[in-house]
């Protein structure tokens, strides 16, 4: 029960003040000059007073609150090591049972760093987690915190953290633990494919050991050096980036015996590689509309260096202009052919035919440029047709289709055969879903016989339209139109010229990201996402290998025609292995070298400084560095606010005076009956005496 007394006044305080200031100023001038019955009316001014301001006895009805108490449980990987997740269990099933003996606590557990989002997932963060219990609480109903965790926290701070109440930390793991880990310096986040990449790294030991160490040097899952480094010292490796795109560097050292864990024997960098600018040489016949689409395109693309070079002027051409009135440029035909072919990535005839420019000898020069690596692109005219057609020199190993010598002159809107649908080059190409397609025609076809390799668009009558080959270790494709400059021009709303011709250079160029044949891979958080390009119905399913060597299944869906796409939810943050028939990737999910392995050992300092600045104590939960000894809790104990909150073997908890008021009583003083009785008499009394 709580008493207090209440004035609730009859009429507003300003009035009051009207009313009995000047009878005060009255009574106290008549006690002044001890005038005859001023006492009596003096009495009777309070009973007066007495009555307006209506005293009132409160009884207040509370019930008391309960200290809320948080109990935060680390749930991060590094607490699967060794004993700690039994210790952690133990610690925890032991405070609840004693915090639950106190019905003045209420008690809120808090499993940290079990989020599967990779953010939550590089750092373990018990202070947010602390916040977040306590959010809703009021500062003085805090009673405390008990942290149990493996002491490796990243949102500890230096000195005295914002929080009003005792915090106790009980650490799990053991003394002298062993560990040895390595650890990227400096590793670039770009390189140029097929060049050098300077790197540094550190192996790092507890045990301050500076012996030397091999440590192996994988690229893409492939080990391709052994080094030799210094324990402790910065070590330099050059590595050769092989491909485009994301590359994965891995460093990883052998187990110590005694060693704690493993899992930071391994360090990852990605590394995005980007390819030089690649040289183009683009030979286009003589003049025609459609003569510098191919040219702008290439020339606004800068990843590539483009040499072109346009016939004006065939040897058989005599018109009698004298050669030094001639501006023309003299084709460097053995420089480009002979010497330096090699050094293109990409060889495009633009409606060439053979006029006796390019020794019969060359042609043979480009098909063995063909064969061994290189790209030709044939963007077929009339002339493939003709008498002069380069079908018609050495260079017919290296194409994929023979001319019938018939020019198909109708209209026609280009379309994606079946394969097309599927192939990266031509799929999703912008206008293609509609039927007819949404963009302009053309009027005009090559006929082929024979087509060999890919016919991923036709043209007038179902004939092939773009072919694309392999021949040997090279590529080549064939545009059997030469109507593309219509796209360019905007007739009849034009078309994706730049999107189709981009696609078919890169393609012939081994662009990763156009293979018809592709399996990646990649980690969204703590998603693995696996993507397979490929031209067959059904890819079947994708093989796993977790970091910790354990194997899933994961089934690939359709996604659209030739892509396929599967996920699967990790725990584990690390290396996956990705497989799929004859094509395997690598992919890392979750952060890379998050600081949760940068160090693993379990340690009491990194909480010391915030627990002591609270009154509260770090201890570790195993009492001996024995790995399996039995934890050892400290006793609980109830404390008040001014009072200390640990001790040699307990810990303290604040309890806090809050209440809840439930229901209140009201016992007016002043009145009914009794009020009016004693204002009568008092007023009474004052008449009474001022009458003698």
């Amino acid at each position: 029960m709580n008493w207090s007394i209440s004035l609730e006044p009859l009429i507003s305080w300003p009035l009051l003040a009207v009313v009995l200031v000047p009878l005060a100023l009255l009574a106290l001038i008549g006690l002044w000059f001890r005038q005859r019955g001023a006492i009596f009316r003096f009495v009777a001014l309070l009973a007066l007073a007495a009555a307006l301001f209506n005293p009132v006895f409160l009884n207040e009805e509370r019930e008391p609150l309960k200290s809320v108490v948080a109990l935060i449980v680390d749930r991060s990987q590094s607490q699967d090591i060794g004993d700690r997740t039994k210790q952690t269990d133990e610690a925890l099933a032991g405070l609840q049972q004693r915090l639950g003996r106190f019905k003045q606590f209420d008690v809120r557990v808090v499993e940290a760093g079990k989020s599967q989002a990779a953010e939550e997932r590089t750092e373990t963060r018990l202070f947010g987690a602390l916040e977040g219990a306590f959010r809703d609480v009021p500062p003085s109903r805090i009673g405390g915190a008990i942290m149990i965790t493996d002491g490796e926290v990243h949102d500890a701070p230096a000195g005295s953290p914002d929080f009003n109440a005792p915090l106790h930390a009980l650490i799990t793991g053991n003394d002298h633990e062993k560990d040895r880990r390595i650890r990227f310096e400096n590793a670039p986040r770009f390189g140029l494919v097929g060049k050098p990449l300077d790197m540094t790294y550190r192996v790092i030991s507890t045990e301050k050991e500076t012996g030397p160490v091999d440590v192996r040097v994988s690229v893409n899952g492939e080990q391709v050096a052994v080094e030799h480094a210094t324990v402790g010292q910065a070590m330099p490796l050059q590595v050769t980036i092989p491909g485009a795109g994301r590359n994965i560097v891995e460093l990883a050292i052998d187990r110590e015996p005694g060693e704690l864990t493993d899992t930071n024997n391994r360090a990852i960098a990605l590394i995005d590689g980007i390819r030089e600018n690649l040289r183009v040489l683009l030979v286009s016949g003589e003049p025609h509309a459609g003569e510098r689409t191919w040219r702008n395109l290439l020339k606004s693309d800068a990843s590539v260096d483009l040499v072109h070079f346009t016939i004006l002027r065939p040897p058989e051409k005599q018109d009698g202009t004298p050669i030094n009135e001639l501006s023309l440029i003299a084709f460097p035909t053995r420089e480009l052919f002979v010497e330096k072919i090699k050094d293109f990535d990409l060889i495009i005839f633009d409606r060439y035919q053979h006029r006796d420019v390019l020794p019969i000898l060359y042609y043979d020069y480009i098909s063995e440029y063909v064969e061994k690596g290189g790209a030709l692109l044939i963007a077929a005219g009339p002339e493939y047709a003709g008498e002069s057609s380069i079908a018609r020199t050495p260079l017919m190993s290296a194409l994929p289709a023979m001319p019938t010598g018939e020019v198909v002159d109708k209209a026609f809107y280009p379309r994606l055969t079946e394969l097309g649908q599927r192939h990266p080059v031509t799929r999703g190409l912008d206008g293609s879903a509609t039927e007819p397609p949404h963009w302009s025609r053309w009027f005009r076809t090559i006929g082929v016989q024979n087509p060999e390799g890919e016919v991923v668009m036709k043209g007038a009558d179902n004939r092939p339209l773009l072919l694309l080959d392999r021949k040997g270790e090279g590529r080549v494709g064939m545009l059997l139109s030469d109507q593309g400059w219509l796209w360019a021009r905007g007739f009849e709303g034009g078309g994706p010229h730049v999107q189709l011709y981009r696609r078919i250079a890169h393609w012939l160029m081994k662009e990763p990201e156009l293979e018809e044949e592709r399996l990646t891979a990649d980690g969204r958080g703590m998603v693995l996402e696996i993507r397979r390009q490929t031209m067959a119905d059904d890819p079947g399913s994708a093989q796993i290998i977790t970091p910790s060597g354990k194997t899933l299944t994961v089934k690939l869906e359709k996604s659209e025609p030739g892509v396929f796409l599967g996920s699967v939810e990790t725990s584990e943050i690390g290396l996956y292995q990705v497989a799929n028939g004859d094509l395997t990737a690598l992919a890392h999910v979750g952060p890379v070298n998050a600081p949760e392995f940068a160090d693993v050992i379990s340690t009491e300092n990194r909480l010391k400084a915030p627990a002591e600045a609270t009154g509260g104590s770090v201890r570790r939960l195993a009492s001996s560095s024995v790995v399996g000894s039995d934890v050892t809790l400290p006793s609980v104990v109830p404390v008040r606010s001014a009072g200390d909150a640990s001790g040699s073997d307990w810990i303290g908890l604040r309890t806090t005076n809050d209440s809840v008021l439930k229901a209140v009583s009201r016992v007016p003083l002043f009145g009914g009956f009794l009020g009016l009785g004693l204002l009568l008499l008092a007023m009474g009394s004052m008449w009474y005496r001022e009458g003698r």
